[in-house]
């Protein structure tokens, strides 16, 4: 059993069943289910996948998609541990990471997560205390 942190896109992806990407997460996610792994995703990113429908004013679509997260995922807050973690990678200028990424991995690594599974290829060389592999869905060793 491995806990396993995944980001907004990841969700949104398989909510709105993305062409291209929608099949990989529905694979990976049964998976993970038959291994007996936990799914973890942050506030943050329920906020990311509710934007768009509430944008459209689905309020239907929105309490459909957060049901869904509550029940798949457990959802971590951003508290002050992750506000440490989030300073500390924000001030690594080096790594230039955005305050939303720095945010979803702060959370992950104050969790303690074997895997943050994200497209977002720029994340995948990262080295985040707490997280032990930051990879995408087609690379999960799952």
């Amino acid at each position: 059993m491995s806990r396993v942190f995944w980001e907004s896109n990841l969700f949104i992806y398989l909510f709105e069943q993305h062409p291209i990407f929608s099949s990989g997460v529905k694979s990976l996610l049964a998976r993970m289910e038959v291994r007996g792994d936990q799914l973890f995703t942050s506030a943050l990113s329920v906020g990311e996948v509710l934007a768009k429908p509430y944008e459209l004013g689905d309020m239907g679509r929105c309490s459909r998609y957060e049901k869904a997260m509550q029940q798949a995922a457990v959802i971590l807050p951003f508290d002050l541990s992750a506000a440490r973690q989030f300073a500390k990678l924000r001030a690594q200028r080096t790594l230039r990471v955005r305050p939303p990424d720095a945010m979803q991995l702060a959370c992950a690594g104050t969790a303690g997560m074997d895997l943050f599974l994200t497209n977002d290829l720029r994340l995948h060389s990262m080295q985040v205390d707490g997280i032990q592999f930051i990879t995408s869905v087609e690379r999960a060793p799952l």
